[in-house]
């Protein structure tokens, strides 16, 4: 527990009244405060409340401001001039007005700016705990660079509150470096968990499917973090290189999901730089050895980030067109995700091995429109590397962009918009020119789509490979497939010598209606990134109980029991959908997958003619589910 006021304490002997303390400043100079929960509030209410006449023409300098104790009326005054780095809650709106001045900067050079002196500081005022036994005062919940504003002031202030926690990490001050102490009574500025509701918590899911065990993690604020944090809890060594910490990761670092032992920078312990949230959040921090607060300079630093593996960053963001620009959000509920901080996460992620940076968002607003759009060139906050948005995260799934045309990026990102959107989406794509003008879109699918179905399963080889159902996205993935098949190969499967695979014949085949139809494509690679490799579907004559099966799996995935796993997978769909059997054709001379249908569950029967088999498999329906023969879940 923070540490409990006690009018004995040493310290306060030390501490003089804000008055005396104000008198030492003069106009003109140049006032650092510490930032978020940090903040000396005792000496801002001081600040905003006196009325003496050295206090005029003074600049506050403040990183990220949040603060609800800074007066409106004196910041649009003469008196005082906010300068921050983010607009938070006390300059959100007041940046365009002009009675706020934001100076744009990636997080990461920051402390460069205030080392180099382009960011001057006569006064630090830095919140901190009381001091140890020791005579040493820890920075609490944000080092920020602090040090190095307390390295340039002539005035260092230190606003001593009791119900600050004493964290570990680069956060101990000697009391005597400080010029002067005054005693912060005020309570932090606690935050309130955000709700989740439904979306959310479809969204986190999704985005939880492309965090891999052994991944380090980047963490802020909001309904997105809320519910991933539920969804990660049974995932195994994961590390935390974050900005923030906040209740949400206290619970997942609780879980036993974190050990940060696979981390190569500060392993063994969850690094941030700040902390937001509850006063739970803030008793949990006091002398914690699991969480370690680091200036920004470290954990915003790019290559710092980069040296650990399969490092994820998440940001929830705005809206997304159908090229992959971003917008993100801002304001005083979205402290974490301005382009500051995308630029330094987004650019570790890129030089991590195995990094990657997801952008999440609900398909549509809470007014109901699309955020998924034909083009957000106008909007507000945009993140100008629309090169490094790879992967896009909504509730209806998960588009992977890297490498990928415009066109191809236009198709993956109209599959996740809400399926209401997608026609219309799909229409001005075509008037544009992104897609082909004959796009197919079948209207019913969208709404159809069977996304519940979603397995992986490792193979005797060692191969892990997931399942899902086809998208219209997968065009060229299933183009890429039927390239990679020989003549005999695509004889076997078409039963005629086709050359080629065109857009117009491959986006029938790719577009499924879901009533008649079920497509199931297999793939390899990271998760939400990978290259299809088998597929195998059913169609049924409405008028006929059984259903026409067909599948193909890539040449170099051939023998390891990749066509029998979707056979079984076929037949357990097919039957929770009231079909009574399949029927099938194959070649004489194919007698590996003869042997892959002898091998199921049911009777087969075989009708030889003109070097055909022709087959007939009856589901027996007296036998009891199979169940499904999925390794694992997604």
């Amino acid at each position: 527990m923070p540490a409990k006021r006690n009018p004995k304490d040493p310290w306060r002997k030390l501490v003089s009244p804000p008055e005396k303390i104000l008198n030492r400043i003069r106009p003109g100079m140049r006032i650092f405060l510490s930032t978020g929960l940090a903040e000396p509030r005792s000496f801002v209410k001081a600040l905003m409340t006196t009325s003496t006449a050295n206090l005029t023409d003074l600049e506050l300098i403040q990183l990220v401001s949040l603060s609800d104790v800074m007066a409106p009326q004196a910041l649009r005054g003469q008196k005082y001039r906010l300068k921050t780095f983010f607009p938070g809650k006390s300059a959100h709106g007041r940046i365009t007005e002009g009675s706020v001045d934001l100076i744009p900067s990636r997080f990461g050079r920051i402390a460069s700016l205030f080392q180099s002196g382009r960011i001057a500081v006569d006064v630090a005022v830095l919140q901190v705990t009381p001091p140890d036994d020791s005579g040493y005062c820890s920075l609490g919940v944000s080092v920020d660079v602090g040090r190095i504003a307390m390295s340039q002031a002539a005035l260092k202030i230190g606003e001593i509150n009791p119900r600050v926690p004493c964290t570990l990490g680069d956060t101990l001050v000697p009391v005597d470096e400080f010029d002067a102490l005054m005693a912060g009574e005020a309570l932090p500025p606690y935050l309130r968990r955000p709700t989740v509701d439904r979306v959310h918590a479809m969204l986190a899911a999704n985005v939880a499917d492309l965090v891999e065990d052994g991944s380090c993690m980047a963490f802020s604020f909001g309904p997105l973090y809320e519910a991933l944090a539920v969804h990660l809890a049974t995932r195994r060594h994961l590390g935390v290189h974050s900005p923030f910490m906040t209740d949400a990761l206290m619970d997942l670092i609780a879980s036993g999901a974190v050990s940060n032992r696979r981390k190569e920078v500060f392993q063994g312990r969850s690094v941030a730089a700040y902390a937001i949230g509850t006063k739970a959040l803030m008793t949990w921090l006091d002398r914690n050895p699991l969480v370690e607060f680091q200036t920004i300079e470290r954990v915003f630093n790019p290559a710092t980030i980069g040296r650990n593996p399969h490092f994820v960053a998440v940001y929830p963001v705005k809206a997304v067109d159908i090229s992959g620009q971003v917008l993100l959000r801002a304001g005083e509920r979205y402290a974490g995700t301005g382009s500051a901080e995308v630029l330094d996460f987004c650019s570790g992620a890129e030089i991590a091995p195995f990094g990657r940076s997801i952008f999440a968002l609900p398909s549509r607003s809470p007014a109901g429109r699309s955020n998924i759009r034909v083009s957000v060139a106008r909007g507000r906050h945009p993140f100008g590397l629309k090169g490094s948005v790879d992967l896009v995260v909504t509730e209806f799934g998960v588009a992977d962009l890297g490498g990928r045309t415009v066109r191809e990026r236009a198709q993956a990102m109209i599959d996740i918009a809400h399926p209401d959107d997608r026609n219309a989406l799909i229409e001005a794509a075509k008037a544009r020119g992104v897609l082909y003008h004959d796009q197919i879109f079948l209207p019913g699918s969208a709404r159809l789509y069977p996304s519940e179905i979603s397995f992986s399963t490792t193979f005797k080889n060692g191969q892990d490979m997931r399942f899902r159902p086809i998208r219209p996205s997968d065009e060229e993935g299933m183009r890429r497939l039927f390239y990679r098949f020989s003549d005999e190969g695509v004889y076997s499967r078409y039963f005629t010598p086709l050359r080629s695979m065109p857009h117009g014949r491959m986006q029938q085949y790719v577009n499924v209606d879901w009533t008649t139809t079920m497509a199931i494509v297999g793939l390899v690679g990271p998760p939400g990134q990978g290259r299809i490799v088998a597929e195998g579907r059913y169609i049924r004559d409405p008028h006929h109980p059984m259903a026409d099966l067909v599948f193909v799996v890539d040449p170099d995935h051939q023998g390891l029991g990749v066509a029998s796993y979707i056979y079984r997978l076929l037949i357990d769909l097919a039957r929770q959908r009231g079909i009574k059997g399949f029927t099938a054709e194959v070649l004489f001379s194919n007698q590996a997958m003869m042997k892959v249908f002898r091998k199921g569950p049911f009777p087969v029967q075989a009708v030889l003619d003109s070097g055909i088999y022709f087959l007939t498999i009856p589901f027996e329906a007296d036998l009891p589910s199979l169940g499904p023969p999925y390794a694992a879940s997604t």
